[in-house]
């Protein structure tokens, strides 16, 4: 005899004195469970299909032990980003052992009761009113005049316009800011870009050394020495 019962969000095909693991419960080791969304039992010949769970079955067992499962590696890359993010990962368990199956009768937990939540008062009811009536303070626009960034070799309309969305509106912002940092901000750009050299060029630009920069565009390769 055996059953299909949904446990902590998870379907489990049990039987009587099998171990099985599931996610964390909030219940204390030793003490006893149960579950009454049973999808199907078989006993012998007998199959029982529930709509989607049968009404009276239930699957009792004992919370043996919480634990956690077996540490998952979880690593992200980005190509030709310098982006690396490395994080582990153990599921928390809790083991059961089933004690039995029944197939009808059993009386199935009672739903939580929802709690209303209480209705504001009429004063703070206005005061909301108020704010969203009141129109947003706009906010405050850069007063530094903004640098032609596409003089930069490898910056294209379409990079220049995602940097000055995210601040950098001037070769002195560029030379700041570092390659990592300028990568995430145009990583929804396609294409190829090596942004290892941008911030060196926009600060001989930012201190009006065009003749030397020049020279260096003239051995570089889309921002690549």
């Amino acid at each position: 005899m055996y059953a299909i019962v949904e446990i902590a969000g998870h379907q489990f095909k049990v039987e009587k004195d099998q171990r099985v693991f599931v996610n964390r419960l909030s219940t204390e080791e030793g003490k006893k469970v149960s579950f009454d969304n049973v999808l199907l039992i078989e006993d012998g010949s007998n199959i029982t299909l529930g709509a989607p769970a049968i009404d009276g079955a239930q699957v009792s067992a004992k919370v043996l032990k919480h634990l956690k499962g077996d540490k998952v590696i979880v690593f992200k890359k980005k190509r030709r980003k310098g982006y690396r993010v490395k994080n582990g990962h153990r599921q928390s368990l809790t083991e059961i052992v089933i004690e039995g199956i029944t197939t009808s009768g059993a009386k199935k937990s009672a739903p939580k009761k929802e709690t209303k939540k209480a209705e504001p008062k009429a004063e703070v009811k206005a005061a909301a009113k108020v704010e969203k009536a009141a129109p947003k303070a706009a906010a405050p626009k850069t007063t530094g005049k903004a640098d032609d960034l596409k003089k930069i070799e490898g910056v294209g309309p379409k990079i220049a316009s995602t940097l000055v969305e995210a601040g950098i509106v001037t070769f002195a912002d560029l030379a700041k800011a570092k390659p990592e940092a300028i990568s995430e901000i145009i990583s929804g750009v396609r294409g190829n870009h090596v942004t290892d050299t941008w911030p060196a060029q926009a600060k001989l630009a930012a201190n009006g050394k065009w003749d030397e920069l020049k020279k260096w565009q003239d051995e570089l390769d889309g921002g690549k020495a």
